[in-house]
């Protein structure tokens, strides 16, 4: 990624919006809602609602049970302000492992991110058991 937005130039880009390949089910809606919350606050991702309850382990045990109603799924498009995301870029290391996806660069310099509700329908398609249910998305 870092090589695409080095590609790209401030002048010819406000807003970067980064997307994963493998969630073809985001609507034109969502990717607008996010593009605009980024040109208005800095940074916007889509983000999905927890449904399953989800423990915080050590080992093999559990250590607490997590409030869902405070956790998100991050989704995609997750959309950045191009000077923000360069930033993150350049002070990030691009190595450490806890850095899964570029709104966690941008959280590492301290920097707010805003986030947009999006569908359960905005799958990613990473299994045979994804594909499935994205065909049964196809399909209605």
């Amino acid at each position: 990624m870092k090589r695409g937005l080095i590609a790209v130039r401030a002048a010819s880009a406000n807003v970067v919006a980064v997307h994963d390949g493998v969630r073809p089910f985001v609507t034109v809606d969502e990717i607008e809602n996010v593009v605009d919350a980024a040109e208005s606050d800095g940074a916007a991702i889509l983000v999905g609602r927890v449904t399953d309850t989800i423990k915080q382990i050590s080992g093999d045990s559990v250590v607490q049970t997590l409030e869902r109603r405070e956790l998100r799924r991050a989704l995609t498009p997750q959309c950045f302000r191009y000077e923000l995301l360069r930033k993150a870029y350049d002070q990030a290391d691009v190595n450490d492992p806890t850095l899964t996806d570029e709104s966690a660069l941008v959280e590492k310099i301290g920097a707010p991110v805003t986030i947009i509700e999006g569908s359960s329908r905005n799958i990613k398609i990473t299994t045979p058991e994804d594909l499935l249910i994205a065909e049964a998305f196809f399909r209605s």
